[in-house]
């Protein structure tokens, strides 16, 4: 564990960087909590960042390049640690469907996902559609839909707004519910969630109210 201060937080990636000994860069965010913290992800040595949160990393997982050796597929590009745990969980729960081809497996599904921040909710989303699903990505600005189109013939996700629709809407029709509110304020009606659906939270405050 190394601390500093955040305003000397640059120059010690940069040190970390340049150091042989170490393998892997984790930053604990967030630091500034503005467009500065993305300043500080750029400058993790890509081979390095085990967040994936580096430029080429997370423009892969946009664009769902999942190797960095292509045609060789040998070395796999990473993923944000908190998307990835959240796939892992659903992995888990069956939620993945195996006898699908891999990139599909989500197809059918649908999914909400509260919460639309650079680090975990936008990834997230992004991530779920790139597999297949249907997701509705759900923020304070409004709603936006993230999948591959139907028939999933697009090769990465494409975003849409649907100004049309509400929370309550994609709850009601939604498979599985994952919400990452960072504050006590905010509360998901689950009276509103549709029978049988899978519910994560991943945030630090009780997100459920009756």
């Amino acid at each position: 564990l190394r601390e500093c201060e955040r305003e000397e937080l640059e120059e010690a990636i940069r040190d970390a960087n340049a150091d042989d000994t170490v393998d892997g860069i984790l930053v604990y965010y967030p630091v500034f909590n503005s467009s500065r913290d993305r300043t500080i992800q750029y400058i993790v040595d890509m081979h390095k960042d085990v967040e994936g949160l580096s430029p080429k990393l997370i423009n892969n997982m946009y664009q769902n390049i999942r190797f960095l050796d292509p045609p060789h597929n040998t070395q796999k590009s990473i993923l944000p640690c908190t998307p990835l745990a959240m796939i892992k969980i659903l992995e888990y729960l069956n939620i993945y469907n195996t006898i699908l081809d891999y990139g599909k497996r989500l197809w059918g599904r649908r999914i909400t996902v509260i919460n639309r921040s650079e680090v975990v909710g936008r990834p997230l989303a992004a991530l779920l559609a790139n597999d297949g699903a249907e997701v509705y990505s759900v923020d304070v600005t409004g709603v936006q839909r993230f999948s591959r189109g139907q028939g999933l013939r697009n090769q990465q996700h494409v975003v849409e707004e649907k100004p049309d629709m509400t929370m309550e809407d994609c709850l009601a029709i939604s498979d599985v519910v994952i919400s990452g509110v960072p504050g006590d304020k905010f509360k998901v009606p689950v009276d509103k969630i549709r029978d049988g659906a899978v519910c994560i939270n991943f945030s630090s405050e009780k997100v459920s109210s009756p």
